[in-house]
């Protein structure tokens, strides 16, 4: 996927203070949907460590990857588990903030905030259309001829870390 996946409505969410846990506290880590960001290998691990880092607070999807998985939207107050390339829990994320717009709307203090070093949205963008128009997100999609356009309909998510779980370094 693209960004965080889609909570499992079926699942609580768990009551997490807002500072690092010491072990004996750590949540049910199984019992939270996994984020996984991009693809593993770099493109995966350089928004893992932004999020370690604290400069990404936001990631985009697209209502179609979600619609493709059959997951809902991600919602505020939601809590997953941020995965590295190996599949290891390095932090606890919660959303904070969802919105659903057309590709051309995303604004400057979105593509800021995901901490990949944009400067401008047309920057941004032309980033993410390689990422959504690659072989890896075609594939993923099952259309190998898949594209974006301005009135694509993306998934503006803001979240904040909860914990970096203990071992990342982070």
């Amino acid at each position: 996927m693209t960004a965080a996946p889609a909570p499992d409505p079926d699942l609580p969410d768990t009551d997490l203070p807002d500072t690092d846990l010491p072990d004996t506290d750590l949540p049910d880590l199984d019992a939270l949907p996994r984020a996984e960001f991009a693809f593993p290998g770099p493109l995966r691990d350089r928004p893992v460590a932004a999020i370690l880092g604290g400069s990404k607070t936001s990631t985009t999807g697209l209502v179609a990857d979600y619609e493709h998985d059959g997951d809902p939207l991600p919602r505020p107050g939601h809590r997953e588990v941020v995965v590295d390339s190996s599949g290891r829990p390095v932090a606890v994320i919660e959303v904070t903030q969802v919105r659903v717009v057309p590709l051309a709307e995303v604004d400057l203090a979105h593509a800021v905030d995901e901490g990949e070093g944009h400067t401008s949205v047309a920057e941004w963008r032309a980033d993410h259309e390689r990422f959504w128009h690659g072989e890896e997100m075609r594939a993923a999609l099952g259309d190998p001829g898949f594209t974006v356009d301005d009135t694509t309909p993306a998934v503006l998510e803001r979240f904040r870390i909860v914990t970096v779980l203990p071992g990342t370094g982070g």
